[in-house]
Formats: C-alpha cells, sequence, structure tokens
C-alpha cells in the first residue's frame, strides 16, 4: 500500500485567536508554547518551528514577542539562536497548567506513545483536533487519537490514561493497523475528510 500524505488537513494553521486557549494571542503561539513549556528542549527556531507546526516566519515572530516579554529565553551556539522556557518567568507556571490543559495531550502523547514498540503514527481527530484547527463548535469533553501500527493494547490504553491524568479530559484512544487504515470504511473516510493534529510519525493516507 501506498503511504502518503494529504494536504487538506496538514496546511499551517491560520494565527487567529485561538479557539482551545483564548487567553494566547494565537493559536500558533499556543503551540509554540506548548512545545518549549511542556518540555525541557531548546531548539532553533527552525527546529520549534517544524515542532509545533508553523511556518517559520511565523515562528520567528512569535518568538520574537515572547522574548520581549521574557517568557523565553534564548543563548547563542555560533550562529545558531537556541530557544528555551525561561523558568525565572512568573508566567511560566501558569501558563504552563493552562497549555496542559488547552494544548498539552498533543506533547503528552508525543512522549507516551514514542515509548511504546509497534506505535507507526498517531494522530489526534475528533472535536479536540477540530478546535485546534481552529473550527468553530463547543469545547471538547474528550479528546480521541487515532494510533496505527500493532502497539500492546493495554500499554497504548495506560498510556492514554496518564496523559489524561494530567490534562483533566478523557482520553479515547483507538488503535488500527496500517493494513486497516488504508481500507475503505465510512469511519475511517470521516476521520481522513475532517481535521486533524499529527501528534507522533507521518501520517498514513491514500
Amino acid at each position: 500500500m501506498t503511504i502518503g500524505i494529504t494536504d487538506n488537513n496538514l496546511s499551517y494553521m491560520r494565527t487567529e485567536a485561538p479557539l482551545l486557549a483564548p487567553v494566547f494571542r494565537s493559536d500558533g503561539q499556543a503551540r509554540l508554547l506548548a512545545v518549549l513549556l511542556l518540555g525541557d528542549d531548546e531548539l532553533s527556531i527552525t527546529d520549534l518551528a517544524a515542532r509545533a507546526h508553523l511556518a517559520y516566519p511565523t515562528a520567528h515572530r512569535e518568538v520574537a514577542r515572547l522574548l520581549e516579554a521574557g517568557i523565553l529565553a534564548e543563548r547563542e551556539v555560533g550562529r545558531t539562536r537556541l530557544i528555551r522556557a525561561n523558568p525565572d518567568s512568573p508566567l511560566a507556571g501558569p501558563l504552563r497548567e493552562i497549555l496542559l490543559v488547552a494544548t498539552g495531550p498533543v506533547a503528552l502523547l508525543a512522549e507516551e506513545l514514542a515509548e511504546l514498540p509497534g506505535v507507526e503514527v498517531a494522530f489526534l481527530y475528533g472535536s479536540f483536533a477540530a478546535r485546534m484547527r481552529g473550527v468553530e463548535g463547543p469545547s471538547p469533553k474528550d479528546i480521541d487519537v487515532m494510533v496505527v501500527g500493532e502497539p500492546d493494547a493495554a500499554a497504548v490504553y495506560d498510556a492514554c490514561s496518564r496523559v489524561e491524568q494530567l490534562v483533566g479530559r478523557p482520553v479515547n484512544p483507538t488503535i488500527v493497523t496500517v493494513e486497516e487504515f488504508g481500507r475503505d470504511s465510512g469511519f475511517l473516510e470521516h476521520v481522513r475528510s475532517n481535521p486533524i493534529i499529527p501528534v507522533l510519525g507521518e501520517l498514513p493516507w491514500r
């Protein structure tokens, strides 16, 4: 089976007023902060843009604003600027708490599922993914995650349960093999035709 990616669901989000976490200036800013505040990484702007699924110019602008606000810090290694969360900012803790609920599932699920053998791909779908993509609607009550591969099912459910406890929303995994994901199915066609948020790996698409 050929594995590819469509552009419809993977285009960079508009950086307009966010629907999941309205305290942030934009959804792009929220995703960028989630990468840095929910982890211990120190990243170049290029790597940060890729991790946050932002175009480089957008990431560059958001980093400049957040550096000016003191929420982020930077250092230079050779010709590379490395960006990190500023642990001395009084806003870091409160923002981290908001991000855990609003956008944290992406970062937390990526960390958990990356440790499980057999997980090829994972992505969010359903109402939570739709809100993250800027689709208007009611606040999502749970988080749907599609896990593609052949992992141990109990391990996947345990991982999702740990994330659920951190973010305060039910996390509902659906596990399918790569072959199953490529089959014609009303449910999977619905998933493929609606907004998704990448969590891990390259998305399998016909």
